[in-house]
């Protein structure tokens, strides 16, 4: 090879793989929306079309609602965020009370509230389309996903079914020689913890059920772990975001603390964030009754999940002592000797309050929060007699 060739060669090399670089920048900034599928699963919206419900249908539903908000919220003071739909057709709304009271600021059908334990509903959701992809297996070992994870036996499905053994995050670090409550505690922290303090199981794994946070908030770092987002841009990005949930989002305790809608006692008195307010998974997504409604409706339809997972949800793992309560995957369970099942999952945080029913045979959701505490929120449960054969009376006391 000549001088001048060989002068040539090194002049177009730098040339040819910035070319290259541009060339793959350009590739993946173009990415179709697809593409992101084999990185991480999305949701998909429903595109189910139901019936129309009829006009004498609905009227008669709303009388009673409207009988049952009048005994539950009569008091203009109460704090609501309510709605009952059929078909994804929405037969009531109710939007009551102040967001803030500093700022009297009114709760609207946008007003995202904080959802409490039902974002344990909206983690596994995320984690069960991970398995659905093949990212993960329900049966695999935790320690195989998360370094330094200490306890061998615990599987993805033991943490989504409460079966693990795993101690509540905030009982074993109210120990000051465990952690410094003055300092916000994280989900990376909680694992860090569980080696370092050398923290025990607090039975085996997997005989018997014991509902924990705990094994949400090492959910949420099994989501990161496989998709390689934080928490709140894959929960966005996986859900929030194809499903049009404009109004739901997960709280970040740096970026969100003035803006986040607060929580009170039943009194009026605002209530604080503590160091436990850092932890996801478990709690702290944000979100509205018509949210949730997208948010079900996507669950309910074929296109979620194949068959045999999605039946997985609705399977009580836990039958060591008679009874009719159990629980599924990330979902609370009633099983009565006559067949019929009750869908739900409950959440209190603070002075935040939440219930979402899914009455999957009747196709029905119903869904109650509020920033103000109150256990009224839990009643919402009388209302599924309304469409379906659920021994629930309408005139119980709390």
């Amino acid at each position: 090879m000549s001088f001048k060739k060989y002068f040539y060669t090194l002049l177009l090399l730098p040339i040819l793989s910035i070319f290259l670089a541009c060339s793959k920048q350009d590739k993946t900034e173009a990415m179709p929306p697809d593409a992101a599928e084999s990185l991480y699963p999305t949701m998909k919206p429903s595109k189910v079309q139901y019936p129309k419900l009829e006009a004498l249908f609905m009227e008669n539903k709303k009388a009673v609602i409207d009988r049952f908000c009048e005994r539950y919220w009569r008091n203009t003071d109460s704090n609501l965020s309510f709605l009952v739909a059929k078909n994804g057709q929405i037969i009531y709304e109710k939007y009551q009370g102040l967001s803030n009271r500093k700022t009297e600021s009114k709760i609207t059908a946008n007003t995202p509230m904080h959802i409490a334990s039902v974002s344990k509903v909206l983690t596994a959701t995320a984690i069960l389309l991970l398995v659905d992809k093949k990212k993960i297996d329900l049966d695999q070992k935790v320690n195989t996903i998360l370094t330094h994870f200490p306890y061998p036996e615990i599987t993805v499905k033991t943490l989504l079914n409460h079966r693990s053994g795993l101690r509540n995050y905030a009982y074993f670090t109210e120990d000051k020689g465990v952690w410094d409550r003055r300092i916000t505690l994280t989900n990376q922290d909680i694992l860090n913890l569980f080696e370092a303090k050398n923290i025990q199981l607090e039975f085996p794994t997997d005989t018997h059920f014991s509902y924990c946070n705990t094994n949400y908030a090492m959910l949420a770092l099994v989501i990161e772990k496989i998709t390689g987002l934080n928490y709140r841009l894959a929960m966005q990005e996986m859900i929030f975001k194809p499903l049009s949930m404009k109004d739901t989002y997960v709280f970040d305790i740096n970026k969100d603390n003035e803006t986040a809608t607060p929580s009170y006692k039943g009194n009026n008195v605002e209530l604080a964030l503590d160091y436990l307010d850092g932890i996801y998974g478990d709690k702290n997504i944000y979100s509205t009754p018509r949210d949730l409604l997208k948010f079900d409706l996507a669950r309910k339809a074929p296109t979620f999940l194949k068959s045999k997972l999605r039946n997985l949800i609705y399977k009580g793992y836990s039958n060591e002592h008679k009874g009719t309560k159990n629980y599924g995957l990330g979902m609370r369970m009633i099983e009565w000797e006559t067949g019929q099942k009750f869908y739900f999952h409950n959440g209190w945080w603070h002075g935040n309050t939440s219930s979402y029913i899914t009455l999957v045979k009747e196709n029905v959701t119903i869904i109650a929060l509020s920033n103000k505490f109150t256990r009224n929120v839990y009643a919402v449960r009388k209302l599924a007699p309304l469409f379906g054969d659920y021994p629930f009376q309408f005139d119980d006391e709390e």
